[in-house]
């Protein structure tokens, strides 16, 4: 799976705001930093919908070139998004698992009006996001 490095800035007390020095014109913003991951990865999952594949640098290459250094002057830092590309096609898989939990997720999935397939699989991104 790839991971691209985002740069996060602060605007003052505000919003957090993340762009993708490797994915030009990918950026999200969060009033919250525990929801700027799974806002980030869902504008990275927009954004190549529409794009070529692209090679994420690693994050000592990023630290090397002039416009992260730039970017990252002002209190930046940087935040690991995972690339989970849909790919609109759906596949059965057979789990096993105690039957108390599978009591406890259907329970919670209907009281939330999903499936249990939404909501394992909306729990695996939000998972696999950190």
């Amino acid at each position: 799976m790839k991971h691209f490095i985002g740069i996060v800035h602060q605007d003052g007390d505000n919003a957090y705001g993340i762009q993708f020095p490797d994915v030009p014109g990918c950026f999200s913003a969060a009033d919250d930093l525990d929801d700027l991951p799974r806002l980030a990865r869902e504008a990275l999952a927009l954004w190549f919908e529409d794009a070529p594949p692209v090679a994420p640098r690693s994050l000592a290459e990023l630290r090397q070139a002039p416009e992260v250094r730039e970017a990252m002057r002002d209190d930046g830092f940087f935040l690991a998004i995972p690339l989970i590309q849909l790919s609109g096609r759906t596949v059965k898989a057979n789990l096993t698992m105690d039957a108390g939990l599978l009591q406890a997720i259907d329970a919670t999935a209907r009281a939330r009006g999903m499936t249990r397939s939404a909501f394992l699989a909306d729990a695996a991104r939000r998972e696999i996001s950190g």
